[in-house]
C-alpha cells in the first residue's frame, strides 16, 4: 500500500465503477468484494483506515448472545455463519475464546445452558466449542477472580476474538491485491451531479490540500456515524437515518482475570450484558450503549460510563476494579440505523444493516456490525451493481484468504497479526530493530518502518494507535515511548524537526482522550 504511487493512479482511470466514501469494516469489505469480481474500485478515507469505530470494538467476533435474548433470530444466525467464515479466512487474526458466565442462583446454569446450547445448534457447522454447566470449583478454576461469595457454579461457552484496526488494514491490503485502490487522508467534500443523477465526487488530499474531481458509476457512502453528512450533501432535505450510539471500553492489567478466559456478565444494572475479556496481554471491560447527540471523530468517555462498567464488573470479582487501575480509555459510537418513531432506546435499535438509494442514486450502508462484514459489502455490491448497470458477477468473499493467511498461526507470538507476513516484518530491518522499545506494550523499530512502507501509516498516532494497539493498552507507557517512536518515523521518512514537533503535539492532544483525569 503505497500513497503516493495510488494517488497517481487516479489519473489514470478516467471513470471508476465503484468509489466507497469511508475506510472503515464495511467500506474496507465492499472494496474487496467489488475488487474481487473485476470491478475498478477506488476508497477513500478521510483520515485513516479504521480511524473510528471500526478500530474501537469489543474485539469480539460474536453471533450476539445478547441478541439472542432479545430474539433477533436471523441476525444471530447470520452472525455466526459470518463468524465462521472469517475464522476461516484469516486464522492468524480470528481465534475461538471461551465465555464463562457465573451463576448465582441455582436455576441460572440450566437456564443460560439451555440458551447456549440453542446458540450452538444456530452455528452448526461452523461453531467453535461446545457449551457446558460448570459447578463451582470448575468456574472458579477458570476464573479465580470471580466473586466466590454466593457462586453456584456457571456456564461455559465459545465465541471468537479479533484485532479490530489489524483486521481492517489485512482487509485493506487483499483488496490492494486484488486491485482496489485504496488512499487514506483524502476527504470527500462534495458530490458532482448531472440530470440529477451523480457521477463523482470532489475530493482533497488532506496531507498536500490539493483539490480533486473523480468520477465514478456508483458512489457508496460507507461512513458509518456520519453517513447523514453525505446524505445531507446528496438531499440537504434528507431526514436523519442513523442514530448514535456511544460505546466505551476500560483495560486493566491482566491479574483482574487472571487467566485466558473471559466473563460474561448477564444482567447489567441497566439490563445489558458486560464483558471482562483478555486481550494482549491486557484485561478489556466492555460496553456501554449510551445515546450521544453529537458526532466527533474523538468521541470521549463520560464519567457516568466509566462508574458504569466499574461497578458492573466489580460486582462478580474479588479484586474489584477502581479508576486508578484503568490503563486506558477508548470511545467509539456505533451506527444504528434509526428507526421510523426514533423511539427505542438503544439496545433495542436493531443491529442488522441497510442499503438504501437516494433519487440522485447514491448509495448508503447503514448499521451492521463487525462480524457481519463481509455480508454487508455482498449485499451492497449487488445494490451497487443493479443501480450502475455493471454486469453481474458472483460474490466470492466466501472463500477467500485475508492477507497473511497463515492457518498455523502462533497466538503467543506477538508479531502473529502480520500472519505469513511476519518473517518479513522481522527481516525489514536489521535484526537489533525486532526489540521491542517497551517491556510493557510490543512495537519494534521494524514494525513501525513496515507500516509506513507497507501499510501506508501516516502519522504517529496511526502507528501507536492502529498498526500497533498501544494507545488503546497503557496511555501511561505509550506516552513514554511516543518521542522515540516519533524520531523512528522521522528518519525513515526524512522529515524534520518541524515536522516531529507537530506529530506530537497532535499525538499528545488525542491521548488526552484515553486517560481518565
Amino acid at each position: 500500500m503505497n500513497r503516493k504511487k495510488n494517488i497517481e493512479l487516479l489519473a489514470e482511470t478516467p471513470e471508476y465503477d465503484f468509489l466507497i466514501i469511508g475506510g472503515g469494516a464495511s467500506g474496507l469489505g465492499i472494496a474487496l468484494d467489488a475488487s474481487n469480481r473485476g470491478y475498478k474500485t477506488l476508497l477513500l478515507e478521510k483520515n485513516d483506515f479504521a480511524k473510528g469505530t471500526s478500530s474501537r470494538s469489543t474485539k469480539l467476533v460474536h453471533g450476539g448472545v445478547r441478541y439472542l435474548q432479545n430474539g433477533d433470530i436471523s441476525l444471530v444466525i447470520e452472525a455466526l455463519r459470518e463468524r465462521g467464515i472469517m475464522r476461516k479466512n484469516a486464522p492468524h487474526l480470528v481465534r475461538d475464546l471461551s465465555f464463562v458466565i457465573p451463576s448465582y442462583d441455582w436455576w441460572n446454569s440450566p437456564f443460560y445452558g439451555l440458551g447456549l446450547k440453542i446458540y450452538d445448534m444456530m452455528a452448526g457447522n461452523l461453531g467453535l466449542g461446545p457449551s457446558t454447566i460448570l459447578n463451582k470449583e470448575e468456574t472458579i478454576n477458570l476464573i479465580p477472580n470471580v466473586k466466590k461469595d454466593g457462586l453456584w457454579g456457571g456456564v461455559i461457552y465459545h465465541d471468537g476474538q479479533f484485532d479490530d484496526a489489524r483486521m481492517a488494514v489485512s482487509i485493506a491490503l487483499t483488496a490492494e491485491r486484488e486491485g482496489a485502490n485504496l488512499i487514506n487522508y483524502f476527504s470527500v467534500d462534495g458530490l458532482i451531479k448531472e440530470n440529477h443523477l451523480i457521477t463523482g465526487v470532489k475530493c482533497k488530499d488532506q496531507i498536500t490540500g490539493i483539490d480533486y474531481e473523480i468520477k465514478a458509476k456508483s458512489i457508496i457512502n460507507a461512513t458509518g456515524v456520519f453517513s447523514d453528512e453525505i446524505i445531507k450533501k446528496d438531499d440537504p432535505q434528507a431526514k436523519a437515518m442513523i442514530r448514535p450510539s456511544q460505546g466505551i471500553h476500560l483495560v486493566l492489567d491482566k491479574e483482574f482475570l487472571d487467566g485466558p478466559h473471559a466473563i460474561l456478565v448477564p444482567h447489567t444494572t441497566d439490563g445489558r450484558v458486560l464483558f471482562a475479556v483478555p486481550w494482549n496481554g491486557y484485561v478489556l471491560l466492555g460496553t456501554t450503549d449510551t445515546l450521544i447527540d453529537e458526532t466527533l471523530e474523538e468521541p470521549i468517555p463520560l464519567d457516568k460510563e466509566v462508574d458504569f462498567i466499574l461497578k458492573n464488573a466489580g460486582t462478580y470479582m474479588t479484586k474489584k476494579p477502581t479508576r486508578d487501575d484503568v490503563k486506558s480509555v477508548f470511545a467509539g459510537l456505533r451506527p444504528l440505523a434509526a428507526s421510523e418513531d426514533n423511539k427505542e432506546s438503544t439496545k433495542e435499535v436493531s443491529r442488522h444493516h441497510k442499503v438504501i438509494v437516494s433519487k440522485s442514486g447514491l448509495i448508503s450502508v447503514l448499521g451492521g456490525k463487525w462480524t457481519t462484514y463481509r455480508k454487508i459489502a455482498e449485499d451492497t455490491t449487488n445494490v451497487a451493481c443493479n443501480v450502475a448497470g455493471l454486469p453481474e458477477r458472483q460474490c466470492n468473499t466466501q472463500n477467500l484468504n485475508i492477507s497473511g493467511y497463515d492457518p498455523n498461526t502462533d497466538w503467543n507470538d506477538p508479531l502473529h497479526v502480520y500472519g505469513s507476513d511476519s518473517q518479513k516484518v522481522k527481516a525489514f530491518g536489521s535484526e537489533e530493530k525486532n526489540s521491542s522499545l517497551s517491556e510493557k506494550v510490543y512495537i519494534t523499530e521494524n514494525q513501525i518502518c513496515w507500516s509506513i512502507e507497507k501499510e501506508m501509516a501516516i502519522t504517529l498516532e496511526d502507528v501507536l494507535a492502529r498498526r500497533t494497539r498501544c494507545l488503546f493498552l497503557d496511555t501511561a507507557e505509550t506516552e513514554k515511548i511516543a518521542p522515540k517512536v516519533a524520531e523512528i518515523m522521522r528518519s525513515f521518512l526524512k522529515e524534520d524537526d518541524n515536522w516531529l514537533a507537530r506529530q506530537l503535539l497532535q499525538f499528545n492532544k488525542i491521548i488526552k482522550n484515553y486517560k481518565l483525569c
